[in-house]
């Protein structure tokens, strides 16, 4: 029996892991669900599910769903504490990190503190914090699987590679809605169409991410600290129906990809069944209806997103938490309609030019960077 713990439950991540977990309950328990607000949701699944410890990261959201609960003998906690207490709680085996944003960067240290695996899907966590997060994961003895549908098809990739050298990295990705599409066509597209993503049903900030391939910039930086290799070994390859999601060349020039339909369930699984492959909810990739696959390459002129976090991850430093940080708030501003969709680019630029870099930012550092960041953009950009 495996225990889990969920940060991030009510989300797109979460709530997929959930779906796994009904699928393979005689060989899984949550022991612990943590959200941010959302106490209706949280209510259901604290219900279904029985955890000791539900933590709410608002605390009078918390305060709602200890009354809603309290027939039960479920423990709620809440703030940041509550958080890391939650990803800490001795029963748990692994804890999925799901939330979205630095918020996640603290309690997923916790847990690596406390002997937790941890099913990664995160990037703020290896974009910002990679430095501190993986060798601590080392002299804790902690596995670090990524839930990231491109990482875990790269993770299962390198499965059976008994020393062979990597010669590259093939990091694919869908080309997000906007693909094929001018500077001057992007001028003017709106949110609604920046979140009818064609292949994969995510959170609004991770949507806007792909259309913008700022997820792609963000994933590159993640790979680089997961699998230890250098950026310029990582190649990003266009592959629009989703159906290769990454994959490994070796010296010999072979390479080993995974192929799957676009299911997050299936990456979230293997990284709670690991090194089993079980039984999916996800359904299955039929061949038969296969009508080709398409494999381009991005235009970095176009979609800025990508050499911008090039330039970050080679800085090095505080910098790839600037880059992170600037496009939070660009991406929440554009959600907002307060911006345009090419401004996301120019904020992130103009902001990465303007920080001085910390080398080896600490925990605080980051968190303050982050502060600062969004001072910076609300008092350049915002009014």
């Amino acid at each position: 029996m495996k225990h889990i713990a969920v940060l991030g439950s009510t989300g797109s991540i979460g709530t997929q892991t959930l779906d796994v977990v009904r699928m393979h309950g005689d060989q899984m328990k949550i022991t612990g669900l943590a959200c941010g607000r959302s106490v209706g949701l949280m209510e259901k699944q604290a219900r279904e599910f029985r955890p000791e410890i539900c933590a709410v990261y608002d605390e009078a959201a918390a305060e709602e769903l200890k009354v809603r609960l309290a027939d039960t003998e479920i423990r709620v906690v809440s703030g940041m504490d509550g958080l890391i207490e939650m990803c800490s709680m001795p029963s748990a085996d692994i804890v999925v990190t799901g939330i979205v944003g630095m918020i996640g960067i603290r309690p997923t240290i916790a847990a690596i503190e406390a002997g937790k695996d941890i099913a990664l899907a995160n990037k703020e966590t290896c974009v910002c914090a990679g430095h501190i997060i993986m060798p601590l994961a080392k002299r804790r003895g902690v596995r670090i699987l990524p839930v990231d549908s491109e990482h875990s098809a790269i993770f299962q990739s390198l499965q059976g590679r008994a020393g062979s050298k990597i010669r590259k990295i093939l990091l694919t990705a869908s080309g997000g809605p906007f693909r094929g599409m001018t500077r001057e066509e992007l001028a003017h597209v709106t949110v609604k169409e920046a979140l009818a993503h064609p292949t994969w049903s995510m959170g609004p900030k991770v949507t806007i991410d792909s259309a913008s391939m700022v997820n792609k910039g963000l994933e590159v930086i993640e790979a680089r600290w997961l699998f230890d290799v250098d950026p310029d070994q990582i190649q990003v390859v266009i592959q629009p129906q989703s159906i290769i999601h990454s994959a490994v060349q070796y010296e010999d020039n072979s390479v080993i990809a995974q192929l799957a339909v676009s299911d997050m369930r299936i990456p979230i699984q293997y990284a709670l069944t690991w090194p089993m492959h079980l039984p999916s909810p996800a359904a299955e990739l039929d061949f038969a209806q296969m009508t080709g696959i398409e494999i381009g390459v991005p235009d970095d002129e176009v979609f800025r997103g990508l050499p911008l976090a090039r330039q970050a991850i080679r800085t090095g430093g505080s910098m790839p938490c600037v880059f992170n940080a600037a496009n939070e708030w660009a991406n929440a501003w554009f959600r907002k309609g307060k911006i345009s969709f090419l401004q996301i680019y120019d904020i992130i630029e103009e902001t990465m030019a303007a920080h001085h870099v910390i080398a080896d930012p600490s925990v605080e550092d980051i968190l303050a960077i982050e502060a600062e960041v969004d001072a910076r953009c609300e008092e350049v950009y915002g009014k």
